[in-house]
């Protein structure tokens, strides 16, 4: 089985046309939440998340705000000011949808689980080493898929260890590289915590939309980047009387 993993889309269908023109040789799709939001096409996105061929799909905390399901503490006044705009001009059917949504985790199979943030709380970042432990000790599956923070990222942690050192597990960041497409061979004996990258806006300092696509028979991951539009994307956040530094931002991918 091939999944293709979108992440973090935010209202960008640009990118999101891209990314499912370059994903060709996909089966099902695993969706991480974050469909709307930041960008200028919320309902486009979402009716074509909505048709998507998807095995597991969660809500994001842009999505949740949207629907009205959550207050917008936490969120900087661009998102603020993004999440109102994305409020008035979502429809009812639309909202309905992220409204249904479940929170992560969701459990895929025997060997594979989503979740927006971390395994713990579908809210918080994973930002560093001691965030990444802890959801993989949580994690009920030995690979957690993972987005929010828009950048990608790959975790290993010793299969069978409880310690974060030398005398228990060991902890790594194996990826992804700079240069595309990043491929890792899964290994039995770790557990792994995986970002495939935002689709909709990069915070790594490449903006082309990364996915990823895991092969299940091949126990592989693969994260790819793709060109999109972006000058498209970003004119029409300024012709919805979105904040200007939300169209820049997708330009320097930050």
């Amino acid at each position: 089985m091939k999944y293709l993993v979108l992440s973090d889309i935010h209202a960008n269908i640009e990118a999101l046309e891209a990314v499912l023109a370059s994903a060709t040789r996909y089966d099902r799709v695993l969706l991480l939440g974050d469909y709307v939001g930041y960008g200028a096409d919320p309902n486009r996105v979402v009716e074509r998340v909505r048709a998507l061929p998807a095995d597991a799909v969660i809500r994001g905390n842009h999505d949740k705000v949207a629907a009205g399901l959550a207050g917008v503490d936490g969120f900087n006044h661009l998102a603020k000011e993004a999440i109102a705009w994305t409020s008035t001009v979502l429809t009812r059917e639309n909202r309905d949808w992220l409204a249904a949504l479940p929170q992560g985790p969701a459990i895929v199979d025997g060997a594979m689980e989503i979740c927006h943030g971390t395994p713990f709380d579908e809210d918080v970042y994973v930002f560093d080493d001691l965030d990444a432990l802890r959801s993989l000790r949580v994690a009920r599956r030995p690979l957690c898929l993972y987005g929010h923070t828009h950048v990608p990222a790959v975790f290993r942690l010793d299969a069978g260890g409880e310690g974060d050192g030398p005398r228990g597990a060991t902890l790594d960041l194996v990826g992804p590289s700079r240069r595309a497409p990043f491929i890792l061979e899964l290994d039995g004996g770790f557990r792994y915590l995986v970002n495939c990258g935002a689709v909709g806006q990069p915070r790594d300092g490449d903006p082309r939309a990364a996915y990823g696509v895991i092969d299940t028979d091949e126990r592989s991951i693969v994260i790819e980047r793709v060109a999109y539009d972006i000058a498209a994307a970003q004119a029409k956040i300024v012709e919805a009387g979105l904040p200007d530094v939300l169209a820049q931002r997708l330009g320097a991918g930050r």
